[in-house]
């Protein structure tokens, strides 16, 4: 008969959820840079999630919603471009704001298959909330770090970016939308 495992062999002492993502991924060592993209994007993200919980809206609407307010009425078509969304992804997006009140669709004046997408009165009350949001969200991610090293940080970011576009373009499908 075997014997029982001690409650040290079940139960290991606790670890942060950090070590424990940065542990499971074993196979990501020889991408260590791109592993650690992944932890930070999901972690953002869902702090982001928890911070517009209170306005109604996700992750990724209050995206929408910001180039409403900054640029004003815009073509469904245009805000995929400018957000470099996909067409399915924005109609869900528009849809949910649209039954949320917050954005109205109307026809394009000069363009009868087109939508213009419009943010409503009701949003504007929004506007100053997540302005704010997006302040505490830069406040914590980049902490106390000195001026000079986010303007580093934010460099090296936007070169990962591109980096990542082009390979995006090169790998890109012939028979894929936009090739």
């Amino acid at each position: 008969m075997a014997s029982q495992p001690s409650p040290e062999e079940c139960c290991p002492e606790e670890v942060s959820p950090c070590e424990v993502m940065a542990s499971l991924v074993r196979a990501a060592t020889g991408g260590p840079v791109s592993h650690a993209i992944f932890r930070v994007a999901r972690l953002h993200r869902m702090l982001v999630g928890q911070f517009l919980r209170r306005t109604g809206l996700h992750p990724g609407q209050e995206l929408v919603m910001m180039a409403l307010w900054e640029r004003g009425p815009q073509r469904q078509v245009d805000l995929i471009r400018l957000l470099d969304s996909d067409a399915a992804t924005m109609t869900r997006t528009v849809r949910r704001l649209e039954q949320a009140g917050f954005v109205r669709r109307l026809p394009c004046p000069g363009d009868r298959r087109a939508v213009v997408i419009e943010a409503t009165v009701a949003s504007q009350a929004l506007r100053r909330e997540v302005e704010e949001i997006w302040r505490r969200l830069e406040e914590i991610t980049v902490g106390d770090l000195p001026e000079d090293e986010r303007g580093r940080v934010l460099g090296v970011l936007e070169t990962l970016e591109r980096n990542i576009a082009a390979a995006v373009e090169e790998n890109r499908c012939p028979d894929e939308p936009g090739c």
